[in-house]
């Protein structure tokens, strides 16, 4: 086990006895490894920043965001996949990851990257529910439960993969329907964590995609500036959102559901990244830095040199110092909203 680190730990009203994560790759920490997609990331050079140099299945250099949100909290400082094959008992007792790198809202989203949904992570919670059940018992588990936090990540797959990559809006939908479509099934989501106990739920919206590495190359052209289309979506998707998170708010009893807004901080970084020690932006760390993702990132592409200097560890997701100042920034800014 790791040592448990208290120096980012951020002061709460209330002890957080475990945290659940659930969504993307912004939140897998493993649960890809075993599965047949592209969407794996468990050899090297991931995980290079890792405790031990070990790519775990987390897409990134290191550490994910949801080991911070863990951390910071001061539950634990490494969150173990729901599917680690060492998961111990003790480890369902402070939270596990469900989550599963391209999965998203719209169903489509999994059966493309052939990864766990967002459905079957519910089923793998009412089953981690019952462990949880025979290990304390009926009242520590409720109490786990009530006092507990869920954080979900989920929307960057939807709108990059299913709707802008597979042509969605051509052949299906226009962007303000998708998104709405997006909203609804995430309060549908949110609606059955807490029907299965959940009362502390967090939701974080999405990122400005079109300022990561693989948008740019695509749509930015020569100077590979943000793609202003799907960073509109992605903030259309966050506003309805909210909104639809408020409103369910209301209509569930002795809850706590809190929307995270993600793209303002991350937007901000970008715009102003020598604030933040990082010297570049447009691209990963990993390769070219333009395309490589997932199985391109490999252990024979070649890698920068200052990869603390770097934004994006590959050309859709974070280095691990990026994650953490941004959860940093959001965790001082929605602390008190959560408990």
């Amino acid at each position: 086990m790791w040592a448990r680190s208290t120096t980012w730990t951020i002061t709460t009203k209330q002890k957080t006895p475990a945290v659940l994560f659930f969504g993307d790759s912004i939140f897998d920490t493993g649960n890809n490894n075993n599965l047949i997609t592209e969407m794996r990331c468990n050899f090297s050079p991931y995980g290079m920043s890792f405790p031990s140099g070990v790519p775990t299945g987390r897409f990134s250099n290191g550490k994910v965001a949801s080991d911070y949100i863990s951390e910071f909290l001061g539950v634990q400082p490494i969150v173990p996949a729901y599917f680690d094959p060492e998961l111990q008992p003790e480890d369902l007792l402070t939270g596990v990851s469900f989550a599963s790198g391209g999965s998203g809202f719209d169903p489509m989203t999994p059966k493309i990257s052939r990864v766990w949904s967002m459905l079957s992570q519910l089923t793998y919670f009412q089953e981690y529910v019952e462990r949880v059940k025979k290990l304390v018992g009926q009242k520590k588990t409720d109490q786990l439960l009530t006092k507990g936090l869920a954080v979900v990540v989920a929307g960057s797959n939807d709108l990059v993969i299913t709707y802008y990559g597979q042509g969605a809006q051509w052949l299906r939908y226009d962007v303000h329907y998708f998104t709405t479509m997006m909203a609804k099934s995430a309060a549908s989501f949110v609606m059955q964590l807490y029907g299965y106990g959940a009362k502390q739920i967090a939701v974080i919206g999405t990122p400005p995609l079109g300022c990561i590495p693989s948008q740019r190359t695509l749509k930015g052209g020569l100077r590979r500036n943000c793609a202003q289309d799907i960073n509109y979506a992605s903030q259309l998707f966050n506003v309805k959102l909210s909104i639809a998170l408020d409103q369910l708010a209301k209509t569930l009893p002795n809850s706590n559901v809190v929307y995270i807004d993600l793209y303002s901080p991350f937007s901000h970084i970008v715009a102003n990244p020598q604030d933040y020690g990082f010297e570049d932006i447009k691209k990963g760390c990993c390769g070219t830095g333009l395309v490589e993702a997932g199985p391109l990132c490999n252990r024979f592409t070649p890698v920068c040199s200052n990869v603390s200097g770097y934004l994006f560890w590959d050309s859709f997701h974070p280095t691990q110092r990026f994650y953490k100042i941004l959860v940093k920034i959001l965790f001082e800014k929605y602390i008190h909203h959560l408990f």
